[in-house]
């Protein structure tokens, strides 16, 4: 069985082909479950590496969308959704929100519908690589158009 044949990644194919068809899954060899992992095999620099992270707020979930080379800013994330609590999900709760195990987490194609906020750092690079529901699956994609695809704000959310 491919890696395309699976559930989570058939969910992000779907969505890229409704938002453009000619946006493609690539599949490859070797890992991308880290930032530096999926830079490495796929040749371009960390930072266009898309994190996927889940953070549980004060009475939902917020994906945010971070710049490989950067860290997520609790206090810039909480002071952008006007909240005082906010931590990383557990996987447990990755898995039931969005359907995706950690390292396969996309930016598109949750399971269930969650705020997502892009962080301001990524429009430095002119393409953007996210995961696509597997660890060895992600797709390419531009600051604007991954605007688009997640109705994403934009944000100051990094360290």
């Amino acid at each position: 069985m491919s890696l395309l044949d699976k559930g989570p990644v058939q969910r992000v194919e779907k969505i890229l082909k409704d938002f453009d068809e000619s946006q493609n899954i690539i599949v490859l060899e070797t890992s991308a479950r880290t930032a530096l992992e999926a830079a490495s095999s796929l040749g371009c620099e960390v930072g266009a590496i898309v994190k996927s992270l889940l953070f549980k707020t004060e009475n939902s979930y917020t994906l945010c969308l971070v710049a490989g080379d950067k860290r997520a800013s609790l206090n810039r994330i909480k002071k952008a959704l006007k909240i005082k609590d906010a931590s990383m999900a557990s996987a447990e709760d990755v898995k039931n929100i969005t359907g995706y195990t950690i390292g396969g987490v996309s930016p598109v194609g949750h399971l269930k519908k969650i705020e997502i906020l892009i962080d301001k750092s990524l429009s430095r690079f002119n393409l953007l690589f996210a995961a696509a529901g597997h660890p060895n699956c992600v797709f390419k994609i531009d600051f604007t158009n991954l605007k688009k695809i997640t109705n994403g704000i934009t944000e100051e959310i990094t360290e």
